[in-house]
């Protein structure tokens, strides 16, 4: 099936990344949220761990989205040096997010429980650079 446009995802795409998210989301009861956004924020794919509530609100969860692609771009101007993004770490007092740069474009956004310990959090961070990087 061939793209309508350079925005739009064919049929199989779309579902290959929703699939990409919801194997990303049972690597861990501790990860709430996995989404894939572009370069501009949109939300191509994502799936909220069943039964909770989402933090965030539409609007909320746009901007977030937004603000993560942004900076996310911005540190790309960093790569020559510094060496490309493997992940980026943000904690919240309710959440800890974490963002992965797509092979295909865009970025990973994925929330994980604050209560998780360090060394639970930081095997996981291994699994999914490991997960992602074979997407």
């Amino acid at each position: 099936m061939e793209k309508k446009d350079h925005n739009q995802l064919t049929r199989e795409e779309s579902l290959k990344n929703k699939e990409n998210c919801h194997n990303l989301l049972l690597l861990s009861q501790r990860i709430r949220y996995v989404g894939l956004i572009n370069n501009f924020g949109k939300t191509i794919a994502g799936q909220l761990r069943p039964g909770l509530l989402p933090l965030l609100s539409v609007e909320q969860a746009i901007n977030e989205h937004f603000i993560d692609a942004t900076r996310n771009q911005l540190r790309k101007a960093f790569d020559s040096t510094l060496g490309a993004t493997l992940y980026t770490l943000t904690v919240n007092i309710k959440v800890i997010t974490l963002t992965f740069p797509s092979q295909s474009g865009g970025s990973y956004y994925i929330t994980v429980d604050r209560e998780i310990g360090s060394e639970e959090l930081f095997k996981l961070i291994d699994l999914l650079v490991e997960k992602i990087s074979a997407i």
